[in-house]
């Protein structure tokens, strides 16, 4: 019975010393997780100071605006980074850098020249997380003067409005289909068809061989412009037939030309001498 005792206690003794072991490495993983907690803190509440070049129009209206809402200029940038997509904002206008005439003085305030001028590129300081590329930055602040002044909007989609712009959209291309269907078949009309044909007809008619030695004379003239030989048109007859013709057969049109342009030309330059 007692060694049976004995054996009992000292399982027991075991049993918590196995338990005071096992609270220590409890212990030790909750003070490492805190450890982690307080460094992933302070890294994310690091900032770092951006220089970002720009006309000194563009700093005192992002500066001005600032001031408006009662933020720093950083806030503005920081709000269009939460507001807008990098691609958007990307994509955006870049106001550019200062021309170099732009430039503004300052006193130094420390160094070996402590006290003197010097004039810079007007620029504007944001204190915001690292990472981030001074174009990106002066793009973001510029789309903020953009939907200030109401040229530029940011849109929130819903579920629903997805889905009513995807019904909208499919209505608009059913209406164009249609619209293309009904002008197709406007086409194939008894009155459309026979007009195209009366059309055709008369630009057969006003169509000519060209000459294969070219307009040589009057004659030739004539008969190229569609009056009778030996006749005596006008000048404004003559201008007439000609842009009649040209119409026709203009080597953009559809029953264009370039040879009986060509000979068009001739046969005007040919009477315009001999009248």
């Amino acid at each position: 019975m007692l060694e049976n005792s004995a054996h009992v206690h000292q399982g027991t003794s075991n049993l918590s010393g196995t338990s005071s072991v096992d609270e220590i490495e409890v212990d030790k993983k909750q003070d490492s997780n805190v450890k982690m907690n307080e460094t992933k803190t302070k890294t994310s509440n690091l900032k770092h100071s951006y220089t970002i070049p720009c006309s000194s129009e563009f700093r005192n209206r992002v500066s001005q605006l600032a001031d408006r809402k009662k933020v720093n200029v950083a806030d503005l940038a920081r709000s269009v980074l939460l507001m807008v997509s990098d691609v958007d904002i990307s994509r955006f206008d870049d106001p550019g850098d200062p021309d170099p005439q732009d430039r503004e003085t300052i006193i130094l305030k420390s160094g070996p020249s402590k006290g003197r001028p010097w004039r810079r590129k007007p620029r504007l300081q944001v204190r915001m997380a690292p990472g981030y590329e001074v174009l990106f930055i002066r793009k973001a602040l510029n789309l903020a003067l953009y939907m200030e002044e109401g040229k530029a909007q940011v849109r929130i989609d819903t579920a629903q409005t997805i889905e009513q712009r995807k019904r909208e959209i499919e209505r608009i291309r059913q209406e164009a289909l249609e619209a293309a269907k009904q002008e197709q078949s406007n086409h194939q009309l008894p009155e459309t068809i026979e007009e195209m044909e009366r059309l055709q007809a008369i630009v057969s008619v006003l169509s000519f061989e060209p000459l294969q030695d070219g307009v040589q004379d009057r004659s030739d003239a004539l008969h190229i412009l569609g009056f009778p030989p030996k006749t005596y048109p006008s000048r404004m007859e003559l201008r007439a037939r000609f842009r009649m013709l040209a119409t026709i057969h203009h080597p953009d049109g559809k029953y264009g030309s370039h040879e009986r342009m060509s000979q068009l030309n001739q046969a005007m330059e040919v009477l315009r001498y001999a009248s």
